[in-house]
This record gives structure tokens, sequence and C-alpha cells, in this order.
């Protein structure tokens, strides 16, 4: 049995911790499950949820955010969490069960609730798209979340917030201010941004 230390980090959602397992844990992008249902893609996000307290789970690059239900301790649930990351990492288990023809990921941007974007916005598109991977995500990655593009029309800019942004109180204010602020610098098309 190989000793494994696996890091936690807290986020700015004081229900949230970020599990840094010390190995990649996605190839790319993140992966986030709000429901058991949804968790049923990963033997790991299965076995978490499965715990009782854990209302949300996100994989990302190098960490793994969890999220627990109002009202549950991180004193209690922290061990658990911990004894199944690391069953899972020295096990070298799948992080995914193999695809299955219900089971095939669909890429973020062609989930239902995103918006059809007008060909003729196509560069101020790409050039939203490029500012919110090169500097958004990163950023929000560091506190353990995700944003995904969603659309544009009319001036308008719709995210997604996912892990530990969707839940916490400042991130819609962050979002408003920081993002909208970034994007109008640069993209002067933009009037606005939502978060959806």
């Amino acid at each position: 049995m190989h000793a494994m230390l696996i890091e936690t980090e807290s986020t700015p959602n004081p229900a949230t911790l970020k599990f840094l397992p010390g190995r990649p844990v996605m190839d790319m992008g993140t992966r986030d499950f709000a429901s058991p249902e949804e968790a049923e893609a990963s033997p790991l996000a299965t076995a978490l949820f499965a715990l009782g307290d854990v209302t949300g789970v996100l994989f990302g690059r190098d960490f793994i955010s969890v999220t627990i239900a109002p009202g549950a301790a991180w004193g209690d649930v922290k061990p658990d969490v911990l004894g199944i990351m690391v069953d899972h990492f020295l096990a070298d288990m799948p992080l995914f069960h193999p695809p299955s023809a219900t089971g095939i990921a669909v890429p973020a941007e062609e989930e239902e609730g995103g918006f059809a974007d007008d060909p003729a916005d196509a560069d101020i598109v790409a050039q939203i798209r490029e500012l919110i991977e090169t500097r958004v995500r990163p950023a929000v990655a560091n506190d353990g979340g995700d944003i995904i593009y969603r659309g544009f029309d009319k001036g308008h800019v719709y995210l997604k917030m996912q892990g530990a942004c969707s839940g916490c109180p400042s991130s819609t204010a962050t979002l408003k201010n920081g993002i909208e602020t970034l994007l109008k610098h640069y993209v002067p098309e933009v009037t606005a941004v939502h978060a959806i």
C-alpha cells in the first residue's frame, strides 16, 4: 500500500473543498456533477455522492472540488472523501465508466440551454471565447470552479458557472464586475454579462 498524500485547499465557498491528488485528474476541461444521477458516468463521483452529504463534485485538470450539503460538517465528511479518493487513485480506477451509448460526453457548448450565435458575430464570439479560455477560466480554476461560455446575443454574453463558483454568494458580483469589465475592455461590442 503506497502512502498517498492528497492536499486540500479551501475555496471561497465554505461548503466546497478542493482536493489535489498530486496527479492529473482530467486530460482537459472540467466535468461537473450536480446530482447522483449525473455522477453515474463516473465511479469516483458515484462513490462520493454515496456518502450522503455530498451535493456536488467537479473534476478539474489536477483537482477535484467537493461540495457538501448545508448542515453537513467537513470535519465529519473529509476523512471519508479522502479515503474514497485514495482508494480510487491507488487502484488506478478509470475516472469514467467505459463509454456506452448513454455515456457519451457532449461537449459543453452543445448542451441544452446554450444560445445559437449569429454567424455575423463569429469574430466577436471568437474573441470572447479566447478571453474566457485564457483569462477567466484559469483564474476561476484557482477557486475550484469553472465557467462555460453559453452564448452571445446583441451585446449580451451568457455564461454558466460550475463547481465552487456556482454556489458562493460573491460569485455573481465577481462575475459581473470582473468578467464584464475584462470583456468590455477587449471587445467593445459586449454590453453586459449574465450568469445562467
